[in-house]
């Protein structure tokens, strides 16, 4: 075969195609709920927060009272006030009962992040790389 020779190559209908890695998103967000979703993650970013959020989260009474969760390795003032920037987030309510502020977790967070993250989706695999030939990888 000469090398203006050209070869004839099957054509992939669009629906046989399969991408290397499924979207890890469910949709595009709009401006509104990407900042909604920014404070949210901004507000979890923080480890004693995300351990605070993850002890209401995780508590089987579905909400927990400040006195039960409070030994995160901080003073007490601290922990309120990780407490209070994980409720301006809009992560959490709380309700005051007698001298105790009980935290849930606000009912739509699980359900919007799951949400904007198809976290349903298959496992997301990792990116084949470009490979020059002689088998080494190109440079980023």
């Amino acid at each position: 075969m000469s090398n203006s020779e050209v070869v004839g190559l099957p054509v992939l209908q669009e629906e046989s195609v399969v991408p290397c890695c499924p979207p890890i998103a469910a949709g595009e967000l709009s401006q509104a709920d990407a900042e909604k979703m920014a404070a949210m993650f901004k507000a979890l970013s923080d480890p004693v927060r995300l351990r605070l959020f993850s002890r209401i989260a995780s508590h089987p009474a579905g909400e927990a009272c400040v006195c039960d969760i409070a030994d995160v390795g901080v003073s007490q003032p601290t922990v309120s006030h990780h407490l209070k920037k994980l409720r301006e987030a809009g992560l959490l309510t709380s309700q005051k009962r007698g001298t105790w502020v009980y935290y849930q977790v606000a009912p739509s967070v699980v359900a919007g992040m799951s949400g904007m993250l198809d976290l349903s989706a298959q496992p997301v695999r990792a990116a084949r790389q470009p490979v020059r030939s002689g088998g080494q990888q190109r440079s980023r």
